[in-house]
């Protein structure tokens, strides 16, 4: 860590790591997290004193207009991270590795886990999924790349689904559910992303479990939020989830700007003598 991001001096942004998060979680300091896809958000993101950015799959959906997050690729990934980390001072940036990047096996995951650390920036990585990839995760977090888990709606595994609906809403889901969030912890992830899973049960694995665990859809028991930035900006608008609290509806004066600008043009309005040189 260099000088200038580091802690200490005056007038000085203090870094984000997982460290803080965890005593973030212990003295009840609810964690804010939002996404980011590029390096003029991210900027704006960290300006606005957000605790971490998640340079999330769902770019697939919000920048590149895909159906599901799965098409995306490692390189678009590392491509999107290498611009948020560059953009981010304070803000603790994670990096989604995308689907297929390490379900094959710990091997191939570390490389691409290594790769986002080496060649994005990012100072974490996240990965779905709960027992079955708890060797996986212990085999990253081993060799010192800081691991964030997601249980609950796991996009990419939507085609397994088959639905965007809630998750562990039957005692059985649920049993499954808990015993995963606690593998994943014992497996040594410093964080835990729940995603539209009942409130109740969100609160119950929050105070369960000694890292932070910070929700999407699942109520407000949880240790902090996120959300997609474009859901909450209104920038994103082909589906609102319930559980989507729209910030501003900035979509809307984005496409009044570009008119007023192609009225101007037409018109001859724009560029004005102050304009031109």
């Amino acid at each position: 860590m260099n000088d200038r991001r580091a802690a200490g001096e005056p007038g000085e942004k203090r870094k984000v790591t997982t460290a803080e998060l965890k005593r973030m979680k212990e003295r009840g300091e609810p964690i804010a997290a939002l996404t980011a896809y590029d390096h003029t958000m991210a900027r704006l993101l960290d300006e606005a004193g957000l605790d971490v950015l998640l340079v999330g799959d769902s770019v697939a959906m919000v920048v590149q207009g895909r159906e599901t997050t799965v098409s995306v690729t490692m390189e678009q990934m590392l491509y999107h991270a290498g611009l948020v980390a560059a953009g981010a001072e304070r803000a603790l940036v994670v990096g989604d590795l995308p689907f297929m990047s390490y379900q094959v096996n710990a091997d191939e995951a570390l490389r691409n886990a290594g790769r986002m650390v080496k060649e994005a920036g990012v100072e974490a990585v996240k990965v779905e999924g709960g027992e079955p990839i708890c060797a996986t995760v212990r085999r990253i977090v081993d060799v010192g790349i800081p691991v964030m888990g997601h249980l609950g709606l796991t996009p990419q595994s939507i085609h397994k689904f088959g639905t965007y609906q809630v998750r562990a809403t039957e005692p059985e889901e649920a049993d499954q559910l808990r015993r995963d969030a606690r593998a994943l912890q014992d497996a040594g992830v410093f964080a835990l992303v729940l995603e539209k899973i009942p409130a109740t049960l969100a609160q119950e694995i929050s105070a369960s479990l000694a890292v932070p665990v910070i929700g999407i859809g699942a109520g407000a028991g949880c240790d902090g939020q996120i959300l997609v930035t474009h859901d909450m900006l209104g920038i994103y608008n082909r589906f609102r989830p319930r559980f989507v609290r729209r910030y501003a509806q900035l979509g809307e004066v984005m496409v009044g700007a570009f008119q007023h600008f192609v009225t101007d043009v037409k018109a001859r309005r724009f560029p004005s003598a102050a304009e031109s040189y």
